[in-house]
């Protein structure tokens, strides 16, 4: 009987509250604490809810525990005291954030000097963002008294937890009027000033890296809030400081002055390419450059472009003399001197700008010859990949921008709107891409491709720029075929043996690569190819072959009397000559006129006379097979009205019959030992 049993599990948490004298500790040493606290427990909510237990839940989450405890149950207590701190139970955010004096304690985390302890500053950025998003109205206006709260938060930039406590200032703050005002409040207290400023050469890494993480992850999320919006509001007053030309050249500026250090020009570039990113970011955005040419290119805020433009030269400056790195070893060999993130961060620049299609950044990129020093490093590093990617990208947009300049007007050849900064009279002549001073008859992608495909028949390892070198060599052949003007004109001024060796590489050596690129990928694009709605159908399916058939329980079997079993003789002419002569040969003719055994009498077995019968089966089939007839004789006779098929395909040894019966087989049907008395067979002949 049920009764028997003791159903009524208590929780072993509350028989320790029960019991007199129970302790924090001793709770948070039980493992179901947390499952129980965010069971809405009431009695063991009441009791954390208490003004010395929520002072020492506080405490764990802000001082640090002792040192001469085991390392790995050194912040147990401090885990826990976060997880039921920041459990969403309304009974203790109403606590925690109703409580002026546990707010100042933990505030007073933040005081300590630094470096914080990540863990704990983990801990507390938890803790404050949970009551940001829950308590908004309360801690917005406890941390707007504090004046030194963004000094402070700064000070301790180093810690990222201090990152995702400014982000979340900015993105959970509901409804949006209260976050305008949190918005003009941080911008009063001049965050983005601040955190352009820690990009300077001259602070720590940790520092520098974490600020412009900051920046880019604020571009971003005001610009995702702007579009989510449906109501026209005041614009975001940080992300136009950040979009504005005096925090654009002060930032560039702090890059720039001193000793450049790899460090700030990675972190600074990352901030200059969130600004001049594309709502689609990633390498699928950027890809559909070469499908919809320059109508994808994005609107990008001109006093951005206008404060980059006259740095231009200090980028250039760096392709020719980046920071100092050793030599490091890699898959192909030592590398004396590699690429390094600074120049592979200048090459992602340089692509970001051309997609602008802005005429002055494109005249003062040609005037410096920027794509020539691109170009060389293209086939300088050639198993860099990341690098080989932005340079494909720098070509197709240069291609794409000519190709929009034609149509716009195709006698347009000098453009004469604004400016370039830089001084040489190539900055007022030419297009995007086009050298006018390099030799006509140079053609590094021919070359690279030709040698290549020596050094492959040499037996070496194909070169890792390949691909990219090809892409674009397609690039160029397409927009000669569509007629760009800039392309043909300097077709048509390569001298003669240049031009031929350029029309022999089209249509041998290109041709070849891409055919071969062809057959190898085409089975990984049938790989990566998009699982569609109707894929069933399309691999060979139907649903309704596995839903149940209630009304009709042999619908399963209605597509069998579709099946077509006539086949003309004709075709199998000479197969059916040579197996009549097989037959004639092998098979001895049947008696008619010997007379029939009873089959009812008894008789002795002879085995003797089991195996000649199956002697005689399977010489019979031996010769179907051969001469590939057995579907064809089956077919014939039974398409045949009136006559039944003679017995090709019963094994007398199966069946318990004699030799004497198989010899008088005219009597049986195939395979069917139930055919009716009345029905007649024709013998074989």
């Amino acid at each position: 009987m049920f009764w028997k049993f003791d159903l009524n599990n208590t929780s072993h948490i509350d028989q320790l509250l029960d019991r007199e004298g129970v302790t924090l500790r001793e709770l948070m040493e039980e493992e179901d604490v947390l499952q129980e606290c965010k069971a809405q427990n009431r009695k063991l909510l009441l009791f954390l809810s208490k003004d010395h237990c929520m002072q020492e839940l506080v405490t764990l989450i802000t001082e640090e525990p002792p040192a001469d405890l085991e390392e790995k149950t050194r912040f147990k207590f401090p885990n826990i005291a976060c997880e039921l701190l920041t459990s969403d139970v309304a009974l203790i955010n109403d606590k925690l954030g109703g409580d002026e004096s546990l707010l100042e304690k933990l505030y007073h985390f933040l005081e300590q000097e630094p470096p914080l302890n990540p863990l704990l500053a983990s801990f507390f950025s938890k803790t404050i963002g949970n009551l940001i998003a829950r308590k908004t109205d309360q801690v917005i206006s406890f941390l707007r008294k504090k004046h030194n709260f963004i000094s402070l938060v700064l000070n301790h930039i180093d810690a990222s937890a201090m990152m995702d406590l400014l982000l979340r200032l900015i993105s959970c703050v509901e409804p949006a009027p209260l976050r305008m005002e949190v918005l003009n409040w941080l911008n009063e207290e001049r965050l983005i000033q601040r955190l352009t400023e820690l990009m300077h050469t001259g602070r720590d890494e940790e520092r520098q890296s974490n600020a412009s993480q900051t920046l880019c992850d604020i571009i971003r999320l005001s610009r995702d809030q702007a579009n989510q919006l449906s109501e026209v509001t005041e614009p975001d007053p940080l992300l136009a400081v950040l979009e504005s030309q005096e925090n654009v050249a002060e930032l560039l500026k702090n890059m720039f002055e001193g000793e450049r250090t790899e460090a700030s020009v990675v972190n600074g570039t990352q901030v200059l390419l969130t600004l001049l990113e594309s709502r689609r970011s990633g390498l699928e955005g950027l890809m559909d450059l070469y499908s919809q040419g320059c109508e994808r290119s994005y609107t990008v805020n001109s006093s951005i472009l206008c404060a980059i433009e006259p740095h231009l030269k200090d980028f250039q400056q760096l392709l020719l003399n980046p920071p100092t790195r050793s030599a490091i070893l890699t898959t192909v060999g030592v590398l004396e001197q590699p690429l390094g993130s600074a120049r592979l961060h200048v090459a992602r620049l340089v692509a970001s700008l051309l997609q602008t299609c802005d005429l002055s950044i494109c005249q003062e990129i040609c005037r410096l010859n920027t794509m020539d020093l691109l170009l060389d490093l293209f086939f300088k590093y050639s198993w860099n990949n990341f690098l080989h990617l932005q340079v494909e990208l720098c070509v197709a947009s240069i291609l794409n921008h000519s190709a929009h300049a034609d149509l716009q007007n195709p006698g347009l050849q000098n453009h004469e709107e604004r400016p370039a900064t830089g001084t040489g009279s190539q900055a007022e002549e030419g297009t995007p891409g086009q050298n006018s001073t390099s030799d006509p008859a140079n053609t590094p992608i021919q070359d690279a491709l030709v040698a290549n495909v020596g050094h492959l028949a040499e037996g070496g390892r194909r070169r890792g720029n390949m691909g990219h070198l090809t892409r674009i060599a397609n690039t160029v052949v397409q927009n000669l075929e569509k007629g760009l003007i800039i392309i043909t004109c300097i077709s048509t001024e390569l001298p003669e043996d240049c031009r031929g060796r350029w029309e022999s590489f089209v249509g041998e050596t290109l041709r070849e690569t891409n055919r071969r690129n062809t057959v190898d990928l085409a089975f990984s694009d049938y790989q990566i190819q998009q699982m569609t709605a109707n894929f069933v159908d399309q691999f060979g399916f139907n649903d309704e072959e596995f839903s149940e058939h209630d009304e009709n329980i042999n619908a399963a079997f209605d597509r069998i009397a579709e099946i077509n079993f006539n086949i003309d003789a004709d075709d199998h002419s000479a197969n059916a000559a040579a197996f009549e002569a097989c037959c004639k040969e092998r098979i001895q003719q049947f008696d008619d006129c010997e007379e029939e055994e009873d089959i009812w009498d008894e008789k002795e077995i002879n085995y003797a006379t089991q195996i000649k019968s199956r002697s005689r089966y399977s010489t019979w089939m031996i010769c179907l097979r051969k001469y590939n007839l057995l579907g064809s004789v089956t077919g014939a006779w039974e398409g045949s009205p009136g006559q039944k098929a003679p017995l090709v395909a019963s094994d007398s040894s199966s069946s318990g019959g004699s030799d004497s019966e198989e010899d008088a087989g005219e009597h049986k049907t195939v395979g069917s030992s139930k055919t009716p008395a009345n029905q007649t067979t024709a013998p074989l002949r």
